[in-house]
């Protein structure tokens, strides 16, 4: 029967059958050491020639990066290292022989390394990245169902946009226009007046032409509606959830967390500390005063500026009330002065990784949200089954999307969230 890498501990001075691919080999005349790798963790597997028969040993000189076998052998602790493990091994069966793997130990341009990511995945580096993702994904659904949310899936396929036409990719459907999704927001917030707390997780499409480290053109997004909450509620809601994030990744990613070396006192300070908040008037004022950025009450808040305000923060940033010309139509607007802004938030996230979350509260008024959409001159009759949840047992809610991969990249410590996806699709790749 197999065991697993990650289950050795309650095998120590047993023997246990390994299935998996060798990740790195040294020899010293002999003895072999085969780093073996089965997905759920790393082993080195120690080889004696003279315990093993001429035949069985000839397998293990055959043995290459990232060849495939089966190990049998004696689980024994690690001599210098505590907590760690190795084999002895009694027994090889070599299954098939890599011949020439291209990713050799040496240094590689990201270019290459994108274009054989099929094969990159098996890194150590990119393991414990698709390690943190599978955590964050697993901790997200886990805290939403004990918040007692409901999983809906919103389609992919969708005739309207949630937001700006001119970022969404369009496609034939049987001769109608139609686009891939960039929220599932407007259909879970129908399935919201029936189950109440609901979130959809999956992935969408942006159209939008960026090759900052910071963009894919298809990620993952979770979004969720919180039913009779205030903006105010909801940012409570969402600091804590971004602790419970933090808090299960370093609690269930000693490894992964070790093997990309990140800094774990950024994550434990946001794990134990309060969030600030601030209106987006107030951090353009701070912007200018600190950074000289020459930016209006009226501008957006980018790359640049969410960089600027990591340096003035070590916590997430939540920025509310921002202009309304700038943000989506289906926001409660409000008089600041003479000038419109919207109920809205972003969560700016600290280290440089810009925004980590956008929610509002959701225009509930009928007349109100109609009046919106006739001044952006959106085509009333296209959001007609929408504008049916304003007029049948309407209420004041919040909601929020969050995406993976940002998430992801932040919590791993890496640079560029296409690593932070399986197979990345940007402006220039496609392929594998």
């Amino acid at each position: 029967m197999q065991t697993f890498i990650k289950n050795l501990a309650k095998y120590v001075e047993e023997e246990v059958i390994l299935k998996g691919w060798v990740n790195n080999i040294r020899s010293s005349g002999s003895i072999a050491f085969l780093e073996l790798r089965d997905g759920s963790g790393f082993v080195q597997c120690v080889v004696s020639k003279k315990e093993l028969s001429e035949e069985i040993w000839g397998l293990v000189e055959k043995a290459t990066q990232e060849s495939s076998g089966i190990v049998t052998g004696l689980v024994t602790k690690h001599p210098k290292q505590d907590g760690l493990f190795e084999i002895q091994v009694t027994n090889f069966e070599l299954i098939q022989q890599a011949i020439d793997y291209p990713i050799s130990n040496k240094e590689h341009g990201p270019e290459f390394l994108m274009d054989n990511r099929h094969l990159w995945l098996r890194s150590k580096k990119q393991w414990a990245i698709l390690k943190i993702r599978d955590e964050v994904f697993f901790s997200l659904q886990s805290f939403l169902r004990e918040e007692n949310f409901t999983r809906v899936d919103a389609p992919i396929l969708q005739p309207t946009s949630c937001e700006d036409t001119s970022e969404l990719f369009q496609i034939d459907f049987f001769g109608e226009p139609v686009y891939l999704t960039q929220s599932g927001q407007l259909y879970i917030e129908a399935a919201e007046m029936s189950l109440g707390r609901v979130y959809d997780f999956g992935p969408v499409f942006r159209a939008e032409k960026s090759k900052t480290r910071k963009h894919l053109n298809e990620f993952w997004m979770m979004d969720a509606e919180l039913p009779f909450e205030s903006l105010e509620q909801m940012m409570d809601f969402i600091e804590k959830m971004m602790k419970r994030l933090t808090t299960d990744v370093l609690t269930h990613c000693e490894e992964e967390l070790k093997i990309l070396e990140r800094d774990l006192k950024p994550l434990e300070h946001v794990r134990d500390a309060g969030f600030v908040r601030l209106k987006h008037k107030e951090v353009i004022e701070k912007l200018n005063s600190k950074f000289q950025a020459g930016l209006t009450l009226v501008d957006d808040i980018g790359a640049p500026e969410e960089s600027m305000i990591a340096k003035l923060y070590d916590v997430p940033v939540f920025v509310t009330d921002w202009p309304a010309e700038i943000k989506a139509f289906y926001m409660p607007h409000f008089m600041d002065g003479d000038m419109e802004r919207v109920r809205s938030v972003d969560l700016i996230g600290i280290e440089g990784y810009g925004e980590l979350v956008g929610g509002a509260e959701r225009e509930y008024d009928y007349d109100k949200l109609i009046a919106v959409m006739k001044k952006r001159n959106y085509n009333l009759e296209d959001y007609s089954w929408y504008l049916d949840l304003r007029r049948y047992g309407s209420i004041p809610h919040s909601g929020f999307g969050l995406g993976l991969e940002r998430m992801v990249a932040w919590l791993s410590g890496i640079h560029h969230v296409r690593e932070a996806i399986p197979f990345a699709r940007t402006m220039n790749r496609i392929r594998p």
